[in-house]
């Protein structure tokens, strides 16, 4: 049967969610077992969130059947245009990709790790490619296999917005972890949480308001 003419799937039995589940589980276990520290973990997800974004951006250029209620460009509400689509994927594109450069530096320079007397020399650049390869295995699968259904029915604005609340939590669960660094596998549990519970909210919860 067709992915299509599966809309009422059981929670439990989407893999996109497991295999999500398992790449954070993966980056816990070696954080732990290496005794990884802040920087190398923040660079982990800095890279998740690049994915995060590349797919986000390839998902809106993508969409057939959208929703701009409550969208405004400029100030005027927005048409459910292929001028619309393409405005706010490159718009999305540009500032998501600014904010991420400047997180970048941030992490480049040390701002958020320096009273830990952290530096580029103490990262573990192995892990961080081992585990950002596998998080962007997890999110490519999760395009390909919730694609027949993000394509239609989707709230353009919602859609734009959902990268940025998504990781939030993401962060600042990593960044309150740091004020105590014996409880990080702690905190990075709850990472993991979050970002199951946001992945069911962008596949589950903000479709179903446009059926």
């Amino acid at each position: 049967m067709s992915i299509n003419n599966q809309p009422q799937r059981n929670l439990f039995s989407d893999p996109s969610l497991w295999l999500l589940l398992f790449s954070n589980i993966i980056t816990i276990f070696f954080a732990t077992k290496e005794g990884w520290n802040l920087s190398t973990i923040m660079w982990i997800y800095w890279f998740q969130n690049i994915t995060i974004g590349l797919f986000n951006f390839i998902r809106i250029l993508q969409l057939k059947e959208f929703s701009t209620k409550g969208f405004k460009i400029n100030g005027q509400p927005a048409q459910p245009t292929q001028g619309t689509k393409k405005f706010t994927a490159f718009f999305f594109l540009f500032h998501y990709g600014f904010f991420h450069f400047v997180y970048f530096i941030f992490l480049l320079t040390g701002t958020f790790t320096k009273s830990y007397g952290q530096s580029l020399n103490s990262i573990e650049f192995k892990y961080i490619f081992i585990t950002a390869l596998i998080f962007f295995i997890n999110h490519l699968f999760s395009y390909f296999y919730n694609r027949p259904r993000d394509t239609k029915k989707q709230n353009i604005g919602s859609l734009m917005f959902y990268p940025y609340a998504r990781i939030i939590p993401m962060h600042l669960t990593i960044i309150l972890g740091s004020f105590f660094i014996s409880a990080l596998p702690f905190f990075l549990v709850l990472k993991t949480f979050s970002d199951a519970v946001m992945h069911i909210i962008e596949h589950k919860v903000l479709r179903k308001g446009e059926e």
